[in-house]
């Protein structure tokens, strides 16, 4: 098992080459804060035949989950369903039910809404996946992401516009606050995918499935604080680690397949020039 230790004046960046339910049953208890990933959906993809993926592997993974986030850490688990015989085959419910019986709260169902897919004319189009928020009792952080309010001048309960309510307080002698011009962000994200959309980095595309930037940075934002520890257990194309070293973050990644670990490290040391590579046992985080 290889291990990368990048390290600068103020995070720690390790990945690991091997196999991921080996690498994680060495973590220590409560060691990450927030985890962004996405499992093999079914047997959709063999990812060059490197790995057996069936529900007693992910439940061998989730329950280390379970044991290294942090209480208040957030898992963010970007999960679909094959069809088969003309059914879904609700893999992704069955996941999200067994991390609850682990302990862990379902803080929220999202929608990842991708563009530009395929068609298959055989239903109506599936153009989304589901992200599981699923929290470590109460989430200790949330930054939520704002968004400018469609009718900023509208009251958002009752029935009197802002005038309206307006000169109505004003003739009972009591001023009403005005209404603010920004919301929080609705839990369906939507997000243009492929080349020069999802990354500008070339060689991510070289892996067959790969998170959109921007959707990786949004949740680290939302769900962590600078200094904080991000994982990612599937760490593919290394979109997360990469992330998470231009946010701020510590992160820790794990890949098995030999050609998806060289693109995410090359993706994480072209992240800032010249970084600084270290060879290590365990990685600085954890002593």
């Amino acid at each position: 098992m290889e291990v990368i230790n990048k390290s600068d004046n103020s995070t720690t960046h390790t990945i690991y080459h091997g196999d991921n339910t080996q690498v994680m049953s060495r973590f220590p208890d409560c060691c990450v804060d927030l985890t962004v990933t996405s499992p093999p959906y079914d047997d959709l993809r063999t990812y060059k035949d490197s790995l057996k993926w069936d529900f007693d592997v992910f439940k061998g993974i989730a329950e280390q989950l379970y044991r290294i986030t942090k209480q208040g850490g957030v898992v963010v688990w970007v999960v679909n369903d094959k069809t088969h015989n003309g059914s879904e085959t609700g893999t992704s419910f069955k996941q999200a039910l067994y991390f609850k019986e682990l302990g862990f709260n379902l803080h929220d169902t999202m929608i990842y809404h991708k563009s530009g897919l395929t068609m298959n004319h055989n239903r109506y189009e599936q153009d989304f996946e589901y992200m599981f928020v699923f929290s470590k009792g109460k989430p200790k952080t949330f930054n939520p992401i704002k968004v400018p309010c469609k009718y900023p001048e509208k009251q958002r309960k009752g029935t009197f516009s802002e005038t309206e309510e307006s000169a109505r307080k004003a003739r009972s002698g009591k001023q009403r606050k005005p209404v603010g011009t920004e919301k929080i962000k609705g839990n369906i994200w939507y997000y243009a995918v492929g080349k020069n959309h999802s990354t500008k980095d070339e060689e991510a595309f070289d892996h067959p499935a790969i998170f959109p930037e921007k959707m990786v940075a949004d949740h680290i934002n939302s769900w962590s604080n600078e200094k904080d520890t991000i994982f990612d257990p599937f760490m593919g194309s290394g979109t997360t680690n990469k992330m998470a070293y231009l946010l701020g973050r510590n992160s820790i990644g794990i890949e098995k397949v030999d050609d998806f670990y060289s693109i995410a490290k090359n993706r994480i040391e072209k992240s800032k020039p010249e970084p600084k590579i270290i060879e290590d046992d365990l990685g600085d985080i954890f002593k």
